[in-house]
């Protein structure tokens, strides 16, 4: 029987299974909700639903029958930690080998195709994660919004709101993401808005999801936004100096992916990739595959395939 592959990206907003033959090919692929927590009866249900619904997704554009296939590996990345989810998905998924590892891991795997390199994923959060030939591993950041995040959008909404409260109150210079915050939020002051974000009907995701207005304040001039995204450029990159400092050596040149929606404006982006070429000789740019390709690729490796993956759309890249 054809030798088949699973590889599962299971995150915070979606989940993704691509299935594999042993030449490599993509032949199937599935998208379920999040999966990211199980401590609860519902979130258990909410786990087994979004990683029982993607599989069957996977298996049906396979034509396979999810009730009978047996891969020969399967790797697992899941958001918030593996401990409590492995014996949930070996419940789910019959393999005869498994791999059970973080959201950064495989992001990285499939960032660089699985070759030694830095992520840095810049989302809600951030983080930086690498490994190197030896299959060394180091991180940095990811500490959450309280203590960490620097460069994230959460992070970029935080400083938009204590530059608009400096200037209501008279104590800082004027900026125009005081009007677009209050006009995106329907916010009389940014007293009240603060106010807002310290209630449960603001979670870290729906404020984050302002960030977009520090980048279109950015776009036409604004200082204070300038400066803003300046500084996570400058707090990205060292995330990845810091990885790059404890796994390789100065001048080695080693790929450095972006991935997540801070990347997404091209001022912070370009001065962040000027930054890494210009400290550590290293060229930085977007990931070869998604995060679930890179979980594919590990499934692949677990099993001592090194075919390269294909039939892989933009979609899964």
């Amino acid at each position: 029987m054809a030798r088949l592959y699973a590889g599962v990206d299971g995150g915070q907003s979606s989940t993704t299974a691509l299935i594999a033959d042993e030449t490599g090919r993509v032949i199937g692929r599935g998208y379920g909700g999040p999966c990211n927590h199980v401590s609860t009866s519902e979130g258990r249900a909410k786990f087994f639903s979004a990683l029982e619904s993607c599989l069957e997704q996977a298996c049906g554009e396979a034509c396979l029958n999810p009730k009978n296939v047996v891969f020969a590996s399967a790797c697992f990345g899941f958001s918030g930690g593996v401990e409590d989810k492995e014996s949930y998905a070996r419940e789910l998924v019959r393999s005869s080998q498994y791999k059970f590892t973080h959201d950064a891991a495989i992001a990285l795997s499939g960032a660089t195709a699985g070759e030694p390199g830095i992520i840095i994923i810049a989302g809600t959060g951030s983080m930086a994660f690498g490994r190197n030939a030896r299959g060394e591993t180091a991180r940095a950041g990811g500490w959450g919004y309280i203590f960490g995040d620097e460069g994230g959008a959460f992070d970029l909404v935080r400083q938009a709101l204590r530059a608009a409260l400096q200037a209501e109150e008279g104590w800082g210079p004027q900026t125009l993401l005081r009007d677009r915050l209050l006009e995106a939020s329907g916010a009389h002051d940014a007293n009240e808005l603060l106010h807002r974000f310290y209630t449960p009907e603001y979670s870290r995701t729906r404020i984050a999801s302002y960030a977009p207005l520090v980048i279109q304040a950015a776009r036409v001039g604004d200082q204070i936004a300038l400066e803003i995204l300046n500084g996570a450029a400058v707090k990205l990159a060292g995330f990845v100096e810091g990885v790059y400092r404890r796994l390789f050596h100065g001048g080695q040149a080693v790929p450095v992916c972006h991935i997540g929606g801070v990347f997404r404006s091209e001022l912070l982006r370009s001065a962040f990739v000027e930054r890494i070429r210009k400290d550590l000789s290293c060229a930085a740019g977007p990931p070869r595959f998604s995060p679930a390709a890179g979980a594919l690729l590990e499934a692949l490796r677990i099993d001592g395939n090194r075919s390269e993956l294909s039939n892989t759309p933009e979609s899964d890249k």
